[in-house]
């Protein structure tokens, strides 16, 4: 059986941007259709939804033109920062933007790359007695991996739903395996939602 989603339990939703999309300026083959996963998820009874954004400023250390390995991405307050249309956003209580200062990325939805500067995101669900989070989005081997991996840190029970997950190079399974290592569960995403609608 799947986890039973109550009120103490979070969905996180990673980066689900225009620019992450296929055809975007990182598009992620296969990131257009988590929404038919995603959408059904955020009827549960969670207690608080949660989607990020990349929000980078133009010059962004992590963009090609600055030494980092991805093209530019993501800047604020373009179309391309968008959430995806398609997502369902009516039950998204928090949108949280990461990636803002030029000079650090930042993967994770609870810290910045550097690991000094928080993005508050403990607190806020620690403060709505959330005890399990359930991670879902893009990209599986940077940005949810992450995500996952600080929420374990941060002391919360952490699953990532692969099935509502697309990654961007690494193998999904030897990424999965080595977060299971480091106490990360896995659910797929159509079994939550079959064991949740009885």
């Amino acid at each position: 059986m799947s986890p039973r989603i109550t009120a103490t339990d979070a969905l996180l939703i990673i980066d689900m941007q225009v620019d992450f999309m296929p055809g975007g300026s990182l598009g992620i083959p296969g990131a257009d259709r988590l929404p038919t996963l995603i959408n059904p998820l955020c009827d549960l009874p969670f207690g608080v939804i949660v989607a990020t954004q990349d929000w980078h400023p133009a010059g962004h250390v992590s963009f090609v033109g600055q030494g980092g390995p991805w093209p530019v991405h993501c800047v604020a307050g373009t179309p391309g920062a968008d959430l995806l249309p398609a997502l369902a956003q009516a039950h998204i209580g928090v949108v949280l933007r990461k990636g803002l200062n030029p000079d650090i990325d930042s993967y994770s939805a609870f810290e910045d790359n550097d690991h000094a500067s928080r993005t508050g995101l403990d607190d806020l669900l620690k403060g709505r007695g959330i005890t399990r989070v359930f991670v879902v989005g893009v990209a599986l081997d940077y940005c949810v991996a992450a995500t996952a991996r600080d929420a374990v840190r941060a002391g919360f029970a952490t699953f990532i739903l692969p099935d509502a997950c697309c990654g961007v190079r690494q193998a999904p399974a030897s990424v999965l395996a080595a977060l299971g290592m480091e106490g990360v569960d896995q659910a797929r995403a159509a079994d939550v939602l079959a064991d949740n609608h009885d």
